[in-house]
């Protein structure tokens, strides 16, 4: 058995200052085989990270669609923002990659898929984010989990590390697998382990976003 966190974002995102550098070097210091980088609306780490470590990289990209956010998993071209879940999920599908939808009940966070888009493309979801560490209430796994249960959907967990010390928060432990439908197989027979961060993560994600900000003024003003 190998421990994958599907969710990690670098300082390709947003909302991040961590590194490949520092994902990878955290990722073996807490005894991750796997990380699926997934920054928002791009996948430069990522293919940068693959690149470097095929074996323990999973090209991904959190994409926000016009109804809140999906992930596509092994992808070899970006899929752009703004298009609605079904043509998000066409994309991803036209490359061979594996749709997998993020901290589907957080009720706290705005940029969730919205339940009744959700619920209309549900038959064309590989995995739900039954466990994300940054969810702000438990319950919202849970619920989470018993949709993948209803809907007969395979579950991973992912840490949805925004600094480099959040991976591994939350792991899938799963069979194996070089391949998306090697994937599959595994993560049907996974078992998902974690647990949740403290709600002061957010405030670094915050910091970056404010850094980045005042970074990119500064660098316009000179």
């Amino acid at each position: 058995m190998i421990k994958v966190d599907l969710h990690v974002h670098t300082n390709h995102s947003p909302d991040s200052l961590a590194t490949p550098n520092d994902i990878r070097r955290w990722a073996r210091r807490h005894d991750i085989d796997v990380v699926a980088i997934t920054d928002h609306d791009t996948i430069g780490a990522a293919i940068e990270m693959h690149r470097l470590w095929p074996a323990s990289v999973i090209v991904g990209e959190e994409i926000k669609t016009d109804r809140g956010e999906i992930i596509g998993l092994f992808l070899h071209e970006e899929v752009p923002a703004g298009l609605s879940p079904l043509e998000t999920i066409r994309c991803i599908r036209e490359q061979g990659g594996l749709v997998y939808v993020p901290h589907p009940m957080d009720r706290v966070r705005g940029s969730a898929l919205a339940y009744d888009a959700l619920l209309d493309v549900a038959d064309q979801v590989d995995v739900i984010e039954a466990f994300n560490a940054r969810v702000t209430l438990a319950v919202d796994n849970h619920l989470a989990a018993e949709f993948a249960e209803e809907h007969g959907l395979a579950q991973g967990a992912g840490s949805d590390a925004h600094s480099a010390s959040e991976v591994g928060r939350a792991y899938t432990e799963m069979l194996p697998f070089s391949t998306p439908q090697d994937f599959l197989y595994a993560i049907g027979r996974a078992r998902l382990s974690g647990r949740i961060a403290s709600p002061l993560v957010h405030l670094g994600s915050t910091y970056a976003r404010v850094a980045k900000s005042v970074m990119a003024a500064l660098s316009i003003s000179r």
